[in-house]
């Protein structure tokens, strides 16, 4: 049976190769005659596995010895929670960049742990454009200013980051290894896995090795960076199956070129949507042009009443996931790294064809 086309937000497509090779490894890892999923974690031959997995991820973003780099559970969620259990006080204050969303959710978790400051907002606008880097206005002795680079649900995304004058926690859950960061900017990047990286489960964080040590007296030891650090993300059973996968697109996007490579084709399949979009009279889109993400593209139709009849054919055609988020409505593309080309270029082609038939 061919493959279809997933244009969900995550868990999202995972390139076939990865796929394949797993299929193939499934009951018999490496000549053990058991799968890796019935390895123990703490046996020489998943150890290497980590091992080799945090080397290949270092390597693609580039990342120094002076950030310690953590597997966790979980993913973005709870680290919304662990961000500032880990790197704030109760009675200090940090500051959060309101741009959607996800955002929001960050905010609101972290007024549980500590003080909280918007340092910028653009919901006023319904979240059509992404605050500017120089509106940001910091709290005093603030702890960091953490904000969600590609907010996933309203496709909208702060592409360049300037040094800034405290330290930096970005949510890069959705666009991670998409195209290059300089990872030097940052004091702690956290994320989930499943949408550029493998399967639901796992999350990952890069943080300075100097920020370790503060957590609050309150923060439980399984949350706790400076022993999940000291553990070797091994407190306890990690999820060894998506370190497993993550590990294994590691080397597929390596293969590809790294992520100066991937970039190149994400910037061209974002293009080429965006482009037909802004062409069309039957779509549109209503984020800001230089915030748009490359990763989450949304866009609605002219006439709202034809939204089920979309998704209905476009899933026969075997395009999937396609519906927007309930918050904002409409369509919503996901083309992670691991989509094809080709699944941007039947979208299209399917648009074309619907567009002509119910305009």
């Amino acid at each position: 049976m061919p493959r279809k086309f997933n244009f969900g937000a995550g868990p999202a497509t995972m390139p076939e190769s990865v796929l394949t090779e797993v299929q193939e490894e499934l009951l018999d890892w490496n000549g053990l005659g058991l799968s890796v999923m019935e390895i123990s974690h703490r046996s020489p031959e998943f150890i290497e596995i980590a091992k080799q997995a945090e080397s290949d991820f270092r390597d693609l973003l580039s990342i120094s010895d002076n950030y310690a780099v953590l597997f966790t559970h979980g993913g973005a969620t709870m680290q919304n929670a662990m961000v500032p259990l880990n790197l704030a006080s109760p009675e200090g204050n940090v500051d959060y960049v309101n741009s959607g969303h996800w955002a929001k959710r960050s905010i609101k978790e972290a007024e549980r742990y500590t003080n909280v400051n918007i340092a910028a907002t653009s919901e006023e606008e319904d979240f059509k454009y992404f605050p500017a880097q120089d509106s940001w206005k910091f709290s005093d002795n603030s702890s960091y200013v953490h904000y969600t680079p590609n907010e996933t649900i309203g496709g909208l995304c702060l592409r360049t980051l300037h040094n800034c004058e405290i330290p930096v926690v970005a949510d890069y859950s959705s666009g991670i290894l998409s195209e290059p960061i300089d990872v030097s900017k940052f004091s702690l990047i956290y994320g989930g896995a499943q949408k550029n990286i493998g399967p639901s489960g796992l999350g990952f964080v890069i943080i300075k090795k100097d920020l370790l040590g503060n957590a609050q007296s309150i923060t439980p030891n399984l949350l706790n960076y400076t022993l999940i650090n000291e553990g070797e993300s091994m407190s306890n059973t990690p999820p060894t199956f998506a370190w497993y996968v993550a590990g294994k697109v590691f080397k597929w996007l390596k293969s590809m070129g790294g992520v100066e490579a991937i970039s190149i084709i994400n910037n061209r399949k974002a293009n080429k949507l965006y482009d037909y979009i802004d062409s069309s009279d039957f779509y549109s889109n209503n984020i800001n042009i230089e915030n748009r993400s490359i990763m989450n593209v949304p866009f609605l139709l002219g006439n709202e009443d034809l939204n089920d009849k979309f998704l209905e054919v476009s899933k026969e055609a075997g395009l999937l996931a396609l519906k927007g988020h309930r918050s904002v409505g409409g369509m919503r593309a996901s083309i992670y790294n691991g989509l094809p080309e080709e699944a941007v270029d039947a979208l299209i082609e399917f648009m074309d064809v619907f567009q002509k038939e119910y305009s």
